[in-house]
């Protein structure tokens, strides 16, 4: 096996993993906390059943979320030893503060699953709030790191070396604000999804209502806020990498050719040998008009690069097809949720609306994979874009696909156990929730 692919996709592996782990961290919390808020105001037991389970799940992800993490930091050293050797001292600033947060992090989390006996009441949320606002921010200063490999600042690049550094521009990149704001709103996005989902399958068989309606209306903002707020920032992301990664745009859409009045592409696949697309769906204009707010702009095509420099086409324009595809489904659904609250319709009493909830549990998640998958294969073939190739900086270690099998063994192991232990705590949940019918 090839070194390079298989650190690539030892890499792939351990982030696709972690990645879950870590959006959940940024917004479960948050979610938690205004259950037992709720509690603390109405002393409601049902949001006090909410609180302690929520609490119970946020305690499994982040166990695991900080093995997988671990995993991550040794494996960017152990196999992108030339990359660190020149990125480190440059964006070592945003991976120190990162650190910073999760360790408090973990204090909070700590404090908050041991101190409901211990602290008093409205100290004790305040712990709660704490995990989700160092879960943010934790996850804004790790996509400030890696927005500094779509585009590097901070030094200057002089005969292979990095020169006159400032971590301060390093980390406040020209990529940082869209990509921060960006994973911020998706893993909004995705988790309340997720969390809607699963107590609307729990109203749709009718177990306990009452306190999954009110599970539901607690995730309710964070989904219509970030299904709304998704399309802006994904527009100002596109319009960004249109800028400075033009041949990641033209990646995405399968563009081959610059053309003015550009089209937009919708499905499709691209063949790559004959540079044409099957089956897609064009627009015409509309590609110009998202990248540069001009139906007439000239959008570069594949064919203004050289071929060696390409991303892998295919795979770029299908993630990006299904991130775009789930963005717009969301933002259908809460519309649709818009729609009938203001009608002042009772949408829970509608199946068809709760069943667009469960089919929607994975796929903020899948849209998290897809649009990561973007970000990283459309950088390719660059670690530091422009800069250093990937291919550049893997280790020359022989044997790195014994590291693809065991961590990918390891993820297997922990992603069973972690399926495992949810599946025990809904199990428990709806015990305790008949309980307390």
């Amino acid at each position: 096996m090839d070194s390079l692919f298989a650190a690539r996709s030892t890499m792939a592996i351990s982030l696709g993993f972690h990645i879950i782990f870590a959006i959940t961290g940024m917004v479960f919390p948050l979610l938690m906390s205004l259950a037992h808020y709720k509690w603390l105001k109405t002393k409601d037991d049902d949001y006090l059943i909410l609180t302690k389970w929520w609490m119970k799940g946020l305690g499994i992800f982040f166990a695991t979320g900080a093995v997988s993490g671990t995993a991550l930091s040794f494996e960017l050293g152990l196999l992108w030893p030339t990359f660190m050797k020149h990125a480190g001292p440059i964006f070592g600033m945003p991976f120190s503060w990162e650190g910073t947060a999760f360790f408090l992090e973990a204090i909070f989390l700590g404090l908050y699953l041991y101190g409901f006996k211990y602290l008093k009441p409205w100290t004790h949320w305040l712990t709660g709030l704490g995990v989700g606002i160092c879960g943010v921010l934790s996850g804004i200063f790790v996509v400030a790191a890696n927005s500094w490999m779509n585009s590097p600042s901070g030094f200057k690049w002089v005969d292979g070396k990095a020169i006159d550094i400032d971590p301060v521009a390093a980390m406040f990149n020209n990529a940082w604000l869209s990509q921060s704001m960006h994973t911020v709103i998706t893993a909004g996005l995705a988790v309340s999804m997720a969390v809607m989902g699963i107590h609307a399958f729990f109203i749709f068989k009718k177990k306990n209502v009452s306190l999954n309606i009110k599970a539901f209306k607690i995730a309710l903002p964070f989904f219509l806020l970030s299904a709304l707020l998704t399309p802006i920032s994904g527009d100002f992301s596109a319009k960004d990498v249109a800028k400075r990664q033009p041949l990641k745009l033209a990646a995405m859409e399968a563009h081959f050719n610059t053309d003015t009045r550009a089209n937009l592409l919708i499905g499709g696949y691209p063949d790559v040998e004959n540079q044409t697309v099957k089956y897609g769906i064009k627009l015409p204009g509309m590609l110009s008009f998202l990248a540069f707010a001009d139906v007439d702009a000239k959008v570069q095509g594949l064919n203004d690069f050289p071929k060696e420099n390409w991303p892998p086409v295919v795979p770029v324009h299908f993630a990006f097809q299904i991130m775009v595809a789930i963005g717009s489904f969301a933002l259908l659904v809460a519309l649709i949720i818009i729609f009938n609250i203001f009608r002042k319709k009772d949408y829970l009493k509608n199946s068809f609306i709760l069943k667009l909830f469960i089919i929607g549990i994975p796929l903020g998640f899948i849209a998290i994979e897809a649009g990561w998958t973007v970000t990283e294969v459309g950088r390719q073939p660059w670690i530091m874009y422009g800069i250093l190739k990937t291919s550049e900086a893997v280790t020359p270690m022989p044997g790195l696909e014994y590291s693809l099998f065991t961590f990918t063994a390891l993820y297997l192991f922990l992603a069973s156990m972690v399926s495992w232990l949810m599946w025990r705590q809904f199990k428990l949940f709806q015990k305790e929730e008949g309980s307390n019918a």
